[in-house]
């Protein structure tokens, strides 16, 4: 294999993990960073935080490859993702699954750095993470199970910081659940034509016409369910002015997703990167005035 060779497959290695497109990442890392924030009371261990941001990064390269295998024969039919390299041959399955296979062994590396307690909550991530892509041929909202996928850093980071999972981890978990079904029906509503087609199932499609309202419910139940969690923590205004620029950021995706049109859509799936940060600078806020004002 020459270089050119070589560079063109570590290219579409990239694209098959979507380290090309990072918003995966970033909604995996934000419900991680809250947690990791609250369980050390604002003083997290600096070594934790970048092994729980490389774990990161590496399981959700794991679910973009687990995610492809599971919808081969599904991707090439739909518009968006007729070009991603299994699909084009780029990349064989037989390497898909030993490129799957290496990235959870490598998270997996760095969960053996936590205690009991983050490796046995890791079993469950894996199981979650692996079985989502599954969940769209039989769950009319898979996008719930995608929050509960997505969400599993929330109790590692817990166990991982105070060596247990405490009652508030469940709030933070069904806000991240409605959030995660309020972007990835966004997401959803861009391949509704496509998935009505070849018969898969997504939160747009189950909303049907109720699509925006019901985007916009599970924003309100998100946020919500943020302000139990903060008042279960007696956290302060900082956290909940971060709230409140969530919610701006929630009726600006309104304006974008009300008349459906995809690229708009799309947009807004994109957009939801600033509603975490905003949760997560809220917390920063509420802990930077907690000790130092």
């Amino acid at each position: 294999m020459n270089l050119q060779q070589l560079n063109k497959k570590i290219n579409a290695y990239e694209r098959l993990m979507r380290l090309d497109k990072p918003i995966g990442i970033l909604l995996l890392l934000w419900p991680t960073l809250w947690a990791l924030l609250i369980a050390a009371q604002g003083k997290p261990d600096w070594i934790i935080v970048l092994i729980f941001i490389t774990g990161t990064v590496l399981m959700r390269s794991a679910g973009c490859v687990m995610n492809d295998l599971a919808d081969h024969s599904f991707d090439g039919l739909v518009e968006r993702t007729k070009h991603r390299p299994l699909i084009t041959k780029e990349v064989s399955k037989k390497e898909a699954y030993w490129l799957a296979a290496g990235l959870c062994l490598a998270a997996f590396g760095l969960v053996c750095l936590m205690n009991r307690l983050t490796i046995y909550i890791s079993f469950a991530a894996l199981f979650f993470a692996a079985t989502y892509p599954l969940t769209k041929r039989f769950l009319a909202i898979p996008q719930a199970y995608l929050g509960i996928a997505f969400g599993m850093g929330i109790p590692m980071a817990f166990a991982a910081t105070t060596g247990n999972v405490p009652t508030v981890v469940w709030p933070l978990m069904a806000a991240n659940i409605f959030w995660a079904i309020a972007y990835d029906t966004e997401y959803a509503m861009v391949d509704r034509d496509d998935d009505l087609k070849i018969g898969i199932m997504s939160s747009a499609i189950t909303f049907g016409r109720f699509d925006v309202l019901a985007v916009m419910l599970c924003y309100a139940a998100t946020l919500l369910l943020l302000v139990i969690a903060g008042q279960q923590l007696a956290l302060g205004y900082g956290f909940y002015g971060g709230l409140g620029v969530a919610a701006v950021v929630a009726i600006y995706h309104y304006r974008l997703i009300k008349a459906r049109e995809k690229s708009q859509c799309f947009k807004a799936f994109l957009h939801n990167n600033w509603f975490g940060f905003a949760v997560f600078v809220g917390l920063v806020a509420h802990y930077f005035t907690h000790y130092f004002m």
